[in-house]
């Protein structure tokens, strides 16, 4: 993976970038702002967010403004503030300092599971019979879903409501694509961050509200996300019965 270290402490850069490597990760390092937005394209963001031309949250909205790049925000903000408007503006993590390289690679990995599944996708190797062992997939897995006037591609990760494309974050679409996967049904909240987050995710569970509402105004009718007190939330399409 081609990794973009976006930090303007050399003493903080030098053992990341270091310890990155030694993971067989490549990484280019900028110190600002500016520079981060006109790098080279990258398979993943590390983002700190004291930059000293602007804001690493500006520029979290703009990268994500322009591309659905997994990025993974490191700073000291340790404010339940500053994660939630991180992720709202579209950070698919938050690690704050000080970290080890071991969880920082292990961050990386559960970002690039969920949003690129198939550098993870499981080799057909041979089973003591002499089978290939292959992974069942839902339809909806293998194609377009249809849900009333929404259209969820997972293959593209493209959304439609009545033809019109939706913009939506990496994280938002993972939450659509989950709820969807079992559409009327109700999923927990433990069980939403489980999969679209990460099982070992500890951070504030404020921040799956404020991706349910972003994603509500989004799909431009809140009906689409019914809220279940106590228990969590399932996808309804308004005016059909059969997900009421």
């Amino acid at each position: 993976m081609q990794l973009l270290l976006v930090e303007d402490d050399d003493r903080i850069a030098g053992p990341i970038m270091e310890g990155l490597n030694r993971y067989g990760f490549a990484v280019d390092h900028v110190k600002s702002g500016a520079s981060a937005l006109s790098a080279s394209t990258a398979d993943l963001i590390l983002l700190d967010l004291g930059l000293p031309d602007m804001d690493g949250i500006d520029v979290c909205r703009a990268l994500r403004a322009r591309s659905a790049v997994p990025i993974i925000m490191i700073t000291a903000r340790s404010e339940e503030t500053d994660r939630v408007v991180g992720l709202e503006v579209g950070a698919d993590d938050y690690l704050s300092k000080p970290f080890g390289v071991r969880e920082l690679v292990a961050r990386i990995r559960a970002v690039t599971r969920r949003t690129h599944p198939e550098r993870h996708a499981p080799l057909n190797t041979g089973t003591a019979t002499g089978l290939p062992l292959q992974r069942t997939q839902l339809p909806e897995e293998r194609g377009v879903q249809h849900l009333g006037p929404l259209t969820i591609n997972r293959r593209t990760r493209g959304v439609t409501i009545d033809g019109r494309p939706l913009t939506l974050t990496p994280k938002e679409f993972d939450l659509l694509a989950q709820l969807a996967s079992d559409p009327g049904a109700v999923h927990s909240r433990q069980q939403i961050l489980d999969t679209v987050w990460d099982p070992n995710y500890f951070g504030p569970t404020r921040t799956l509200d404020v991706h349910v509402s972003a994603l509500r105004r989004k799909l431009g009718d809140p009906a689409w996300i019914a809220t279940v007190r106590g228990i969590g939330f399932r996808l309804t399409v308004p005016g059909d019965s059969a997900y009421a």
